[in-house]
């Protein structure tokens, strides 16, 4: 009784963390817009976590530098199975302008599987709460199987 209470309760409020593996700033500015009153996705259940151990959907913004690179492997580590991990923006799915310079480890599928990807530079907030939607979705499908 009490564990399909707490998969109801869970599936119905994922929680964020948001990692920002060297962007420009543009991913992130438009994720806290989509927290905020003006899309309010947490209406919806999506909310900020403070740790990667509180979390379920990992958001990650950025190329991936190589300087962010270990950084990024062991935040993510962190955040329990299972987990969803979603790239936003053009950055972590292919390096975007970045592509190519000595000082970028991605694309961030090379290290872990991405579940989702929000494509965009930046991404409308529409985009990133559509990505979200499906990454929980995606997430209910994985304790499904659990």
């Amino acid at each position: 009784m009490f564990d399909k209470l707490i998969a109801d309760s869970m599936e119905k409020s994922p929680w964020l963390f948001h990692i920002n593996a060297g962007s420009c700033n543009g991913c992130d500015i438009e994720l806290v817009s989509v927290i905020t009153p003006r899309f309010d996705a947490e209406r919806l259940g999506y909310k900020l976590a403070g740790t990667p151990r509180q979390a379920d959907i990992v958001v990650v913004t950025g190329p991936v530098t190589e300087q962010s690179l270990p950084r990024v492997i062991r935040t993510i580590n962190q955040v329990p199975e299972p987990r969803c991990i979603v790239t936003m923006g053009s950055c972590p799915q292919s390096g975007n302008v970045f592509r190519g310079s000595y000082s970028i480890a991605g694309p961030l599928s090379k290290y872990f599987h991405v579940d989702v990807d929000v494509a965009g530079c930046a991404p409308k907030p529409e985009a990133v709460i559509d990505g979200l939607a499906l990454a929980a979705k995606i997430l209910k499908e994985k304790r499904e199987k659990k």
